[in-house]
């Protein structure tokens, strides 16, 4: 009988551990089943501004964003999107902007004068007949959206005669869609991941449509890593008016202002030009090489590691480590790794001097808003 018993303690053994186990998880609580679809777009509802018109078309199409970008639809990231969204459009896929027509013309008159196309050419060029019958001149001057001068656009280069080498770079539509984001980012977006939604157009179209404009912009937004902001929003704000990472390089510049003692624009820009280690350097370039001693790199390298600048690797790069150390070691305290770029922003369609920084803190107070209406809701 012993040697029995003896035999049965492994199992006994097993059983016991298996019954700890099982107490144990029972200790730590029920698992939280993830959200249904319908219970994140009830969220997202809650959540979008009073004013927002067709809400469940809105909530319907950021949930589905959100799942198609594997992004979690937390309040804070949500918020976010709302927030851009409400700036850039008040949540209108295509906005009308005033004196379009105007501004359009002369930016194609602009660009055809820099790019050495004959204003004449142009001038008969846009006398042509279109497919609606009236002349492209007589429909650029009725045009209120940027969607719409865009497609006029892409059918005037399609129709007119040598229009794709004459004019194809002329296309004034930069930005477009309810968050105002860059086409060339959709554009390459989707040549990096396939656009998971039907696009019966271009990609170009799609970013002036509610789903496509909010999938590229939600994507530029906040599908990048960006450790160095932890959770201040902020940043990312003023990344997706700047370009990605702007707030990090900003804040790398003003590091090495102080390592360097030299004066430098802080607009999140590293590097002039693509010609590499013999280009002539910008100033942020030419700070870094002054250090070069005290760095222990080469020129050459100096520039490498300045290339990585424009994503995600720059954050372990020894220069940035390396600039940080001599700016501490100098100022005594350490150094923000993040900060908003200055950054004067142009564009025909301002009638005002505006910043990245304005924008930046006219979207984080939108967004503090939004976060404001989750709590209300969830009380």
């Amino acid at each position: 009988m012993a040697l029995r018993w003896q035999a049965l303690l492994p199992v006994l053994g097993v059983l016991a551990l298996l019954t700890l186990l099982t107490l144990l998880s029972g200790c730590a609580g029920p698992q939280v089943a993830p959200r249904s679809p319908e219970q994140v777009q009830a969220d997202i509802r809650g959540l979008l501004p009073a004013s927002v018109p067709l809400r469940d078309a809105w909530a319907v199409d950021l949930q589905t964003v959100f799942a198609a970008l594997q992004l979690d639809p937390s309040p804070a990231q949500v918020c976010a999107v709302i927030a851009i969204t409400e700036q850039e459009s008040t949540f209108v896929p295509d906005p009308v902007v005033p004196g379009l027509a105007g501004i359009a013309r002369r930016e194609i008159e602009r660009r055809a004068d820099g790019l050495g196309v004959p204003s004449l050419a142009l001038t008969l060029a846009l006398k042509l007949r279109s497919a609606d019958g009236r002349s492209y001149d007589e429909r650029l001057d009725a045009v209120r959206t940027e969607g719409e001068l865009s497609a006029l656009y892409e059918q005037f280069i399609d129709q007119v005669p040598l229009g794709e080498r004459l004019f194809a770079r002329l296309n004034p539509v930069r930005t477009g869609g309810a968050m105002q984001v860059s086409i060339a980012f959709a554009e390459r977006q989707a040549r990096l991941a396939p656009y998971p939604f039907p696009a019966p157009g271009s990609i170009r179209r799609e970013v002036f449509t509610r789903r496509g404009g909010l999938y590229f912009g939600t994507a530029h937004l906040l599908a990048y890593p960006a450790p160095a902001y932890g959770s201040e929003m902020i940043y990312r704000f003023a990344d997706f008016n700047a370009g990605r990472w702007a707030s990090r390089n900003a804040a790398f510049q003003q590091a090495l202002a102080l390592a360097s003692g030299r004066r430098l624009d802080l607009d999140g820009d590293l590097v002039v030009g693509s010609g590499g280690a013999d280009a002539t350097p910008g100033q942020t370039e030419a700070a870094a090489r002054s250090l070069a001693d005290a760095l222990g790199m080469d020129v050459a390298t100096i520039r490498r590691e300045l290339e990585r600048g424009d994503g995600p690797t720059f954050d372990s790069s020894p220069l940035l480590a390396r600039v940080y150390a001599l700016a501490e070691r100098k100022s005594g305290k350490p150094q923000a790794r993040a900060r908003l770029p200055v950054i004067d922003l142009k564009s025909p369609k301002f009638t005002r001097k505006l910043t990245t920084e304005w924008f930046a803190r006219r979207v984080d107070e939108r967004w503090r808003r939004c976060l404001q209406r989750g709590a209300a809701g969830a009380g």
